[in-house]
């Protein structure tokens, strides 16, 4: 009986753990945890970005350690992940450009050489389904992705508190979004 029990408890507790794998934020499955540096990082929030009613892009937060405090993330050295998904046509190449350059203005710290260079990065055109990944990595920087492809880095964490603060700064793109992000809601 005791055995049957304790095998009972085991299954939940494994089922339990796989429904955990994936995080599912506005239909966009995100993974419980990522990699970054051979060290995991988890999904600390994640909310869909709205603009004029439309839905643009859903993000998911990825830490060391999971914050509700925004100036500790933008001040930690640690790993952490930023994956952004779009999620409408409406979302072009040259949208996504103006939008960061207009983040970047109420998240200063990044010189206009860094920003130039992360323009580079993202010079191609943008479709829905396309996903992008920000990854800070200790002594290396952000490094960039778009659909897996790495597309640069962008050394000092500088440069990633100015770019992470485009989503969590004092005067964040989307105040509701910083929540969720933060796993405050």
């Amino acid at each position: 009986m005791k055995l049957s029990v304790l095998l009972s408890a085991l299954l939940f507790i494994g089922f339990s753990n796989s429904i955990d794998a994936q995080k599912k934020v506005a239909g966009v499955d995100f993974p419980a945890v990522m990699k970054v540096n051979k060290k995991v990082v988890t999904f600390n929030g994640g909310g869909l970005r709205e603009k004029y009613t439309i839905d643009l892009y859903v993000v998911g937060l990825y830490l060391r350690k999971p914050s509700m405090n925004s100036g500790e993330v933008l001040n930690s050295t640690d790993e952490m992940a930023m994956r952004i998904k779009i999620v409408s046509s409406k979302v072009t190449r040259d949208k996504f450009v103006e939008s960061v350059k207009e983040g970047f203005i109420k998240s200063p710290g990044a010189t206009k050489e860094n920003i130039k260079d992360f323009m580079k990065f993202y010079a191609d055109p943008f479709k829905k389904g396309d996903e992008i990944l920000l990854v800070y990595k200790p002594g290396v920087g952000t490094v960039f992705y778009k659909n897996k492809e790495k597309r640069g880095v962008i050394s000092g964490p500088k440069f990633k508190k100015a770019l992470f603060g485009i989503w969590l700064g004092d005067k964040p793109a989307d105040k509701k979004l910083k929540l969720k992000l933060l796993g405050k809601i």
